[in-house]
């Protein structure tokens, strides 16, 4: 079985847990925590409802960027054809990351059960992550 949703937007990485120094307290940046309640809206407007895969999965995720507004016509359609990849940051480990962990006891029980992952970053006029969780098991 395949699930796949579009989360529209910027894609954003995972960012490191921050220490709080006077409380002695951990805690998951506001980026990252808005960007993972996102992924669950648009994960939940696709299907309703927590899925809780439990076999084996693939995950395949599409980052799409917006070209600088300065880049020129001609090189703009270069990236839109692929041509020319966004080679920068966020890095595609830290974006799978960010997905992932946010489909976590909605999509899948655990991460745990992802055996392959595939992630491109491509160039857009749209910025979005489309998504694609494939059960292993057919």
């Amino acid at each position: 079985m395949t699930y796949r949703f579009t989360v529209y937007g910027k894609p954003q990485p995972k960012q490191r847990p921050r220490f709080n120094k006077y409380t002695g307290a951990t805690y998951t940046p506001k980026e990252t925590r808005l960007y993972e309640t996102e992924v669950k809206y648009y994960f939940l407007k696709e299907y309703r409802r927590p899925i809780k895969l439990d076999g084996a999965l693939t995950v395949k995720i599409d980052a799409y960027f917006e070209p600088p507004k300065s880049t020129a016509k001609a090189v703009r359609e270069r990236m839109f054809s692929g041509h020319i990849r966004p080679a920068k940051k966020p890095d595609a480990d830290n974006i799978i990351k960010s997905i992932c962990d946010a489909l976590n006891g909605l999509a899948y029980v655990d991460d745990g059960q992802i055996v392959s992952v595939c992630c491109r970053k491509l160039y857009s006029d749209v910025a979005r992550c489309e998504v694609i969780i494939t059960d292993e098991r057919g």
